[in-house]
């Protein structure tokens, strides 16, 4: 591992002396300026480079560093003419930028840089444009990392990237100024954060602007995260933005450009109904899923979570649906040869298959499972929805979201992200292709809650056939068209308008979205000024160019399209709006004069691991870790070979503080996951997996008992779930109540008195439990209720049971 920022020829970081960031929000989207300042406390010259991965969905728009006293900035040339003028620099000893888009990956930028003399200092200044994510309580979240979340590249390619930025044992040494100015067209409520601002400043009487920053002597040794409330969150908004003054009017960053925000609100009687459909689960298997979900203590491996949340899956599925489990690795299998309808049968054979699963499978090859899945016909009336786990990266990112949007008319993809490996731009793009929700799953995130929100999303209606109508106005859209969305999603709809048009009508427009949600057909309407709001970064331009950038990406990837004349489009949109794409790179040119900057220049790739190997542990090479504090690694480990395909780089070790046989759980060497084996390790090369005790969660206990109808059986295992015997449970049954019935309210009362907190991954059980017990026609059910209130020692009215 390697830190991230400048660094010198012998991978050791130039320190960081101080870190300044400005803030700027329209609405949903931000401005965000960076400003990284740098000593060279040496005694010579050190030849440095800057590597960085950026949030998804940002697009990186400005860069420049003042090194010593030469300043130089950063132009978006067409790629192949960005990297001749690169070699020409260096081979004629002079010195220059490169800064592109990973070819694996769009979330993470290499720059080349020059060097540093001694004592002298180094100001590097980034500037992207980023949409913000909405909260569960309809707050918009911004997060500025001070872990920069790691990447992992091919083993044998040497491309890895960017850790962590560390802090010594005195402390993070260096400061951080933050500084925050919001707009919107709705007033603004409140602004928060878990770090101590200064009070919220408004400027104006209206509530629609404000300032906000970090409380003096701010430490920056954890996320700053910056959540912004607004009057009316679902509230159809659109912002129109000026153009560039020196923009030629008909062209992109010429004409103004509007941005509405679309946020539907879900009355409760849809989020209260529920749909079958075809539930396909496809699980990561791959060896970096035996790894712990995190570095603290108790952590789980990645696939006992996994498991578990599998179980918990199975069991919240409605009668009448389908469903199929893949594991994927180096190679994929599935648990059934196609989807089976759901029953107690189909169940019991897919949990007993889950028990048995183990992180066995070698690589990460996600392609091929995904290619088998479109190819199996569809189940009338019962929409496909795809449930994918992966903790790792693929090496064919780029073919996978093509795969996903090619098959988006008849499925939904929803996405699971494990541990801080994941690849945002994999997680992200599955979901935005396939029309579904991604969640991100790391430290001690529990998955089981994050995962059940999104069975929700799938079980609930969405909203579709969305369509808009722009009174009146004449524009170029900029984004595709919205699928589908659903309940907590919002959708940011860019547009170029015409500049006559404008200038005509300087009253105001009007913009309508029609969609249907459930049986309901709504429309919302907004009307907007049209006087253009100040060009603060051209934020909205910005944004705006790189949706349509992304867009004839994707149909490059089309057979039949016209590959030349679409990367002419993409290399003229990028060199116009300054953001960058598959064609397009950052060239530095001296600021002053227009030419490179003469000094030596050395290009270095960057490697994510670190390990601290005793005598029998093979090549360091062989071992990729993510950033933790040091750790030891314990002998016995096997000699490797690396495998050429190899994404799934994340190898997190445990501290030896316990006996041999344990401490080995999460040690995998590389030619065992990328399919040294044959694809999969024989039992002897594989580390057993064991702990102290397995303790049960009693709540996982539970669910695994319930039956796919949604009732328990009065057992001696559910009896230890309450803390009692059978026969004492029996003992207190009212009587003209069947055992069946008994077991299942008494596993509501429960679940409502002891883990109302979980209610989230449960929530779907209990609807299962209350639709069954409905059919049982109990006639003395509030003396049930009041006697297992008893038994259990709660407190749970009857009519919070649903009942």
């Amino acid at each position: 591992m390697v830190n991230c920022g400048l660094l010198t020829t012998k991978k050791e970081p130039v320190p960081l002396k101080h870190i300044e960031v400005d803030l700027q929000v329209q609405g949903h989207v931000a401005t965000v300026t960076s400003t990284l300042q740098y000593k060279n406390e040496e005694e010579h010259a050190l030849e440095a480079i800057f590597v960085f991965p950026m949030p998804s969905g940002a697009a990186l728009c400005q860069f420049s560093a003042k090194i010593a006293d030469q300043e130089i900035v950063a132009e978006v040339q067409e790629k192949q003419e960005a990297r001749e003028q690169y070699d020409d620099a260096l081979s004629s000893g002079q010195q220059a930028f490169l800064l592109e888009e990973s070819e694996e990956s769009v979330d993470v930028f290499r720059l080349s840089v020059g060097s540093l003399p001694p004592h002298q200092s180094a100001a590097v200044t980034f500037i992207y444009i980023i949409e913000l994510s909405v909260q569960a309580d309809h707050s918009l979240q911004f997060c500025l990392p001070a872990v920069l979340n790691p990447r992992y590249s091919p083993a044998g390619t040497g491309g890895g990237i960017v850790s962590e930025i560390t802090s010594s044992s005195t402390g993070v040494p260096y400061s951080l100024s933050f500084t925050a100015q919001v707009s919107s067209p709705n007033p603004i409520t409140k602004v928060e954060s878990k770090c101590p601002l200064e009070p919220l400043t408004f400027l104006n009487t209206e509530h629609t602007k404000a300032k906000v920053s970090l409380s003096a002597g701010h430490k920056f040794d954890r996320d700053v995260e910056l959540y912004v409330y607004y009057q009316n969150p679902h509230q159809l908004t659109a912002i129109v933005e000026a153009g560039a003054p020196e923009g030629q009017q008909g062209t992109l960053m010429g004409d103004p450009a509007v941005m509405v925000s679309f946020y539907p609100e879900f009355p409760e009687s849809v989020m209260s109904s529920t749909s079958c459909g075809e539930f396909v689960f496809v699980m990561d298997r791959s060896g970096s899923m035996d790894c712990s979900m995190h570095n603290g203590q108790g952590a789980q491996p990645r696939i006992k979570c996994a498991k578990d949340t599998l179980l918990l899956l199975l069991k919240s599925l409605p009668m009448g649906s389908y469903f199929n489990v893949y594991g994927f690795g180096s190679n994929f299998e599935s648990f059934f040869p196609k989807s089976v309808q759901y029953s107690q049968d189909t169940m019991d054979q897919a949990v007993k298959r889950v028990n048995e699963m183990q992180a066995n499978m070698g690589g990460t090859e996600i392609l091929r499972p995904l290619i088998h899945i479109y190819k199996q016909p569809c189940i009338p009336n019962h929409p496909k929805q795809l449930f994918i786990f992966t903790d790792g990266e693929v090496g064919n990112t780029k073919d996978v979201l093509h795969l996903v949007r090619e098959n988006a008319d008849f499925h939904r993809c929803f996405s699971f992200g494990i541990g801080e490996g994941a690849s945002s731009a994999l997680i992200t793009g599955l979901a935005e292709n396939g029309s579904g929700h991604a969640q991100f799953i790391s430290g001690t995130d529990r998955m089981q809650a994050k995962v059940m929100q999104s069975l929700r999303f799938a079980l609930q209606p969405a909203v579709t056939d969305i369509s808009e109508d722009w009174t009146d106005l004449s524009f170029t859209r900029l984004s595709p068209p919205i699928k589908a969305l659903f309940h907590g999603q919002r959708a940011l709809i860019y547009a170029q308008l015409k500049g006559e048009d404008c200038q005509k009508r300087e009253t105001s427009g009007k913009i309508s979205v029609r969609y249907h949600l459930g049986d309901q057909e709504i429309s919302n309407t907004v009307h907007f000024s049209l006087k253009p709001i100040e060009n603060r970064g051209l934020a909205i331009h910005r944004l705006g160019g790189r949706s349509l950038i992304r867009s004839l990406e994707r149909e490059e990837q089309d057979d039949g399209a016209d590959k030349e004349a679409l990367k002419a489009r993409v290399v003229e949109l990028s060199k116009q709006s300054g953001v960058s794409s598959s064609h397009t790179a950052f060239i530095a040119v001296n600021k002053g004069s227009g030419q490179a900057v003469k000094g030596p220049l050395v290009t270095r790739r960057i490697h994510t691991m670190r390990a601290m190997m005793c005598k029998s542990s093979p090549p360091m090479a062989n071992y990729f870790v993510t950033p933790h504090p040091p750790l030891r690694l314990c002998l016995n480990t096997m000699p490797t070979v690396q495998h050429p395909t190899e994404r799934d780089n994340c190898m997190p070790m445990r501290k030896c503080g316990m006996p041999m046989k344990k401490s080995l759980k999460c040690l995998m060497p590389m030619s065992a996951r990328a399919g040294g084996f044959g694809g999969a390790m024989p039992s002897a090369a594989i580390p057993k997996l064991e702990t102290s005790d397995d303790l049960v969660d009693p709540l996982l206990q539970l669910i695994s008992l319930q039956k796919a109808l949604g009732c328990w059986e009065m057992t001696s295992s559910m009896a230890e779930v309450f803390g009692k015997t059978e026969q004492v449970l029996m003992k207190h049954i009212p009587e003209q109540v069947k055992p069946d019935v008994w077991a299942t309210l008494l596993a509501l009362i429960w679940l409502h008195g002891f883990k109302i907190d979980a209610q989230v991954e449960w929530q779907f059980l209990a609807m299962k439990a209350i639709a069954w017990i409905r059919t049982q026609k109990v006639v003395n059910q509030s003396e049930c209720v009041r006697v297992g209130n008893s038994l259990l020692g709660c407190q749970v009215e009857e009519d919070a049971l649903g009942l």
